[in-house]
């Protein structure tokens, strides 16, 4: 499967803006973990684009997001590590524990893009370039902003070798990259 081919697939599936920003973010995370752990660059890339392709079908449902992902994605031709890895990112849909290094790097990695996002809109000037990794790290701290964003998820980055600090840096980083695209 093609960048191309899944960006496709992505503005088929997935309307909102906002949503398909996070898709885009996710896949710069991903893309920065694969380079950095000497993986496939474009297979994470498109895990992480396409990872929240059921997220409309489903209404965001945690007991049926991404288990009807796989069909469609397996329909595209994509390949069973990264299928496996987009299912198990929702957990409470699969009923199975994570267990590889990509399924935690794809959890860690997408769910990271919702910190750094609401970070970046307490700025005044609402521009991931005015945020620090370390500001990311003390949100992870504050339960009570960004409530939502699961921390034992992101903290997954630390059985991929990853510790925090690193962890935030790469994937605010990697959004910066494309913070043009995502308006911030």
């Amino acid at each position: 499967m093609t960048r191309d081919q899944s960006i496709d697939l992505l503005n088929k599936y997935i309307k909102n803006e906002r949503m398909r920003n996070h898709c885009y973010a996710s896949e710069a995370v991903l893309r920065a973990l694969a380079e950095r752990l000497g993986r496939d660059v474009d297979q994470w890339g498109i895990a992480g684009l396409l990872h929240d392709i059921d997220v409309e079908i489903t209404n965001a449902d945690p007991k049926r997001h991404a288990l009807e992902a796989v069909p469609i994605l397996e329909k595209e031709g994509m390949d069973t590590e990264s299928i496996e890895a987009i299912k198990l990112h929702n957990e409470e849909a699969s009923g199975i524990p994570r267990s590889k290094e990509f399924h935690y790097a794809l959890a860690a990695g997408e769910t990271i893009t919702g910190l750094i996002v609401a970070t970046t809109l307490v700025y005044p000037d609402k521009k991931l370039a005015s945020v620090k990794p370390k500001s990311v790290v003390k949100r992870m701290k504050a339960k009570a902003f960004a409530a939502s964003v699961n921390r034992d998820t992101i903290r997954e980055c630390e059985k991929i070798g990853i510790p925090l600090p690193e962890f935030a840096e790469l994937a605010l980083n990697a959004m910066r990259g494309i913070s043009e695209q995502l308006g911030l």
